[in-house]
């Protein structure tokens, strides 16, 4: 019984620390560095500035809604539902100020932004594959 209640009281202490908003870093720690740490699937390294070179200049409102959508390979969220999108794009100033950008803590209004843009990018993507669908099926229908 002694052993529950340490437990219990052990796991109430954690809550709050999973209810904050996670630092970039933090992020980058917990889900990002699994394929940022060493460039699996072409992922570009963190600190690493010839790759993110190009990245930095395109800027947040293109890299951000990226990641919050899922880009190529990376899944949305880079495959952390948990996120909040603020969290997303702490990380994404984090991996991108350490391969050389100079972005600032993004903002509230940044975030919203930046989650228009990621869905208006999904509702697009779905509206073309659901129209490729349909054109394949038709076509094997003809014949």
């Amino acid at each position: 019984m002694k052993r529950i209640l340490t437990a219990t009281l052990a796991l109430a202490a954690m809550v709050p620390a999973f209810a904050e908003d996670l630092s970039g870093e933090k992020v980058y720690n917990y889900t990002c560095i699994v394929c940022h740490g060493n460039g699996l699937l072409h992922a570009p390294p963190k600190g690493d500035k010839q790759r993110w070179a190009k990245l930095i200049k395109e800027g947040l409102d293109e890299i951000v809604p990226a990641a919050l959508h899922g880009e190529r390979a990376m899944p949305p969220k880079g495959n952390n539902p948990n996120l909040s999108d603020m969290e997303v794009a702490r990380a994404v100033v984090y991996m991108a100020n350490a391969g050389g950008g100079k972005f600032a803590e993004p903002t509230a209004a940044d975030v919203v932004r930046w989650r228009e843009k990621a869905d208006a990018k999904r509702l697009k993507h779905e509206k073309h594959r659901k129209h490729d669908g349909r054109e394949k099926y038709e076509k094997l229908e003809k014949k």
